[in-house]
């Protein structure tokens, strides 16, 4: 596993958050700083008094190797550490570099404030003279340096607690916490082939089964175990019908029998390699197999990355009903591989963006934004940039969510929004409909719904709604010769009810959804 490197001026908050980032992922914490001062035994003011800024570099590289023998984990850069070409090619050989940046007001005002505090990091080259020049001068020499790193985050206007989980955002690094054993979560472009040091450096046993659609197994299972083989892991790969009406207790039964082919014991671990449904049933059959082995979660598809593969949500549906069988039962960890997208056809694509969207009006405005900038007509040209950022931010949203109620008590039924009338057009449709289809035009039905009540907060929010969903090229109406009656009927059977009445999360603005909303059956036959 990769290390994580905090880089940036003097005062942009590598100290500040470095190590409640580690603690926050479960790695361990290096200042390279107090490294350089152990290997020394001198402090970095006296190094730089007897050996100049050279040699303090030279020092400062040593020490670098020296954490990197150490276990991966956050490392706390000094901010001119990585101008030397050797020392940046071994942090950039070594893990994800996240720049930290601020504006001069904001720097100057932290590096003031704590001077002469404790645990206060010295910085020889701001010594003397006037700090704002100084200060100054040093960003102008380092502005193009800085700027050379991909990954940059601003925390000018952030507190310590937001920008500790910005920078995950950044980093595509969650460990999920409040269900159980806390679980790791990596967006990883290239991941996939990385799976076997994943899971030997999480702890995970074999025998292994890997289990994959028929889609992703003619894609993707021969990568996979080639990873997993090369990490020294037995696999056996078991395939399983593709698409939602196979989302069944039979399918079920068929991984039972291929776990039983693999070997798999109560302490082996089984991958779920594919979309929202192999996840869904890889995970129940997981947790119901010699009453729970471990699984890891390989989401392939936008809509899993985004969505579905986050929550310890597993199941099957019944014919009268999606997911009306299953358990809460987290992974070990969730890998997305964003690079995998690029085999996505566009249709799903669009599909998994209802999900992000979805995620933007729960409480994300700036990833709504996002999408408005993001007309997809094809999936060739935004993958490895925007979409990774994308999954990410979408990942974060659930990832807060069910931190709090990771049970659905409570706001984790804000998750639902578009649901309670999606799922219902799925089945309706019968399975005519891909998810996140259903999903956009249950989102503006519902958006609609909140008008009607009074409780949306904006003009025209239901058209706002539509608006970003045709953007994206995702239907936003109910298609003509769905009978409104079977979807209300649908509705009815959905899991989501209470006693004996459906629950909605309805949006009343961007970045807000009122939860268990109960609306009169007229009233939705007519928004419908």
């Amino acid at each position: 596993m990769d290390s994580i490197f905090l880089y940036g001026p003097p005062g942009s908050g590598k100290s500040t958050i470095g190590r409640p980032l580690a603690e926050k992922l479960a790695l361990p914490f290096y200042d390279l700083d107090q490294r350089v001062e152990l290997q020394t035994g001198m402090p970095i003011p006296e190094i730089f008094a007897a050996e100049g800024e050279a040699g303090f570099r030279v020092r400062e590289q040593q020490a670098l190797q020296d954490i990197l023998n150490d276990e991966p984990g956050v490392i706390a850069l000094g901010g001119g550490a990585l101008t030397v070409p050797e020392t940046r090619r071994l942090a950039e050989s070594a893990g994800l570099i996240l720049t930290l940046t601020a504006s001069l007001e904001a720097l100057e005002r932290r590096i003031a404030s704590g001077a002469g505090q404790p645990n206060t990091p010295l910085r020889p080259l701001l010594f003397g003279g006037d700090l704002h020049q100084r200060l100054q001068d040093l960003l102008a020499r380092r502005a193009a340096h800085y700027a050379s790193f991909p990954l940059r985050l601003d925390t000018s206007d952030l507190n310590a607690e937001e920008a500790l989980w910005q920078a995950q955002i950044c980093l595509g690094r969650f460990r999920v916490e409040g269900m159980g054993a806390p679980y790791s979560v990596f967006v990883e472009p290239g991941g996939l082939d990385t799976l076997g040091v994943v899971l030997r450096s999480n702890g995970l046993k074999g025998p292994l089964a890997l289990v994959c659609d028929e889609n992703t197994a003619r894609l993707y299972a021969k990568r996979a175990a080639a990873s997993l083989q090369a990490s020294g892991y037995g696999v056996h790969t078991v395939t399983i019908p593709a698409g939602e009406p196979t989302k069944t207790i039979q399918t079920v039964m068929q991984i039972w029998q291929g776990f039983l082919e693999a070997g798999v014991e109560r302490s082996s671990t089984v991958l779920a390699l594919g979309g929202g449904v192999t996840g869904d049933l890889t995970g129940f059959a997981a947790a119901t197999y010699l009453r729970g082995v471990a699984w890891v979660n390989l989401p392939t598809s936008l809509l899993s990355m985004a969505d579905a593969s986050l929550g310890g949500k597993t199941g099957a549906d019944l014919p009268q009903g999606k997911n009306l069988i299953g358990a809460f039962y987290p992974p070990k960890l969730v890998l997305a591989d964003p690079q995998v997208l690029g085999t996505l056809p566009l249709a799903e694509l669009r599909s998994g963006l209802a999900e992000v969207a979805k995620h933007a009006v729960i409480s994300d405005p700036g990833l709504f934004d996002m999408l408005d900038e993001l007309p997809i007509q094809t999936n060739s040209g935004l993958l490895t940039g925007p979409l990774t950022q994308i999954v990410r931010r979408a990942m974060a949203v659930k990832i807060r969510t069910i931190e709090i109620d990771p049970y659905e008590k409570g706001i984790r039924a804000a998750l639902n929004l578009g649901h309670t009338v999606g799922h219902a057009l799925e089945l309706v449709s019968g399975f005519a409909l891909r998810h996140g289809e259903a999903i956009a035009i249950g989102m503006v039905v519902e958006a609609r719904l909140a008008e009607r009540l009074g409780l949306a907060k904006i003009p025209n929010l239901s058209q706002e709604v539509a608006r970003r969903l045709e953007l994206l090229g995702l239907p936003t109406a109910v298609p003509a010769g769905l009978e409104h009656a079977a979807i209300l009927s649908a509705m009815r059977v959905d899991k989501k009810r209470k006693s004996g009445r459906v629950q909605f999360a309805l949006p009343v603005e961007i970045g807000t959804v009122l939860c268990g909303v109960e609306v009169d059956d007229a009233l939705i036959l007519e928004t419908l």
